[in-house]
């Protein structure tokens, strides 16, 4: 304690000393009017591409510090020893090449169309007349949740059918009976041996149906509308009957 009051004594007297001393004048440089009235001296170019510039035009930082890289470093050496499995790497390359844009697989396409009740064949030939005379045999086909009776000859419209194109020929294996002049079979569901052959003509929208909902009192009105997507179909054969006309009787 005595010394810490020591200390303090003496600061206190330095204080002291320091704040009775007088100020001396403050030497202010004085400038001669002449010297104001002369007009400054031209600048020479050379003169200011010599003076230094207050903001230096480029400015360098250290991305990272020097740990930064000895772990940049190490990440690039994992990465070279995971860069041995590569053959698997390419197996996977290869599996997602394979895949279409729609990302399904032919036999995906192919089994989906199989539950849906038709089979695409590849688009018709510019020399080919599938067309044939109408004959007078008739079938019920199902397309989806739906059911047709179609003749040789007849247009249809059903519901947007996948992976088809305008043009693409088509066979329609779900079959449900098939009818002639002579005969009539029907499957249980459907007929095994029977096929209808059928074109895509174009894909098309329905006529546009209005939903209005209302409840009253409540300012509640809601208006929608809804076009359908169609794919219109040309029948062009039905296998599977007896197409032979019957016999005239003698009288």
């Amino acid at each position: 304690m005595a010394t810490r009051r020591c200390l303090l004594r003496l600061l206190s007297r330095r204080l002291v000393a320091h704040s009775t001393q007088p100020l001396a004048a403050a030497s202010i440089p004085t400038r001669s009017l002449t010297s104001l009235v002369q007009p400054l001296a031209p600048r020479s170019p050379r003169a200011a591409l010599d003076s230094p510039r207050l903001f230096p035009s480029r400015c360098h930082f250290a991305s990272r510090s020097s740990g930064d890289e000895e772990e940049g470093d190490d990440e690039d050496h994992y990465e070279e020893e995971g860069s041995e499995d590569e053959w698997g790497e390419e197996e996977e390359e290869e599996a997602v090449a394979a895949k279409p844009p729609s990302g399904k697989t032919e036999e995906e396409k192919v089994a989906e169309a199989a539950e849906i009740g038709y089979k695409v064949m590849g688009p018709l030939g510019a020399d080919e007349k599938p067309f044939k005379p109408y004959e007078p045999v008739f079938a019920v086909v199902q397309i989806g949740s739906h059911q047709f009776k179609v003749s040789n000859g007849d247009s249809i419209f059903t519901e947007r059918l996948k992976f088809c194109d305008v043009n693409d020929k088509l066979i329609l294996n779900r079959v449900l009976m098939l009818g002639s002049q002579t005969q009539t079979v029907i499957g249980r569901p459907i007929l095994p041996d029977a096929a209808v052959h059928a074109v895509v003509e174009e894909h098309a929208l329905d006529a546009k149906v209005i939903i209005f909902k209302k409840k009253r009192r409540k300012n509640y009105r809601r208006t929608k509308g809804h076009r359908q997507e169609l794919t219109k179909l040309r029948i062009t054969n039905i296998e599977g009957i007896d197409k032979s006309e019957p016999a005239a009787v003698a009288a």
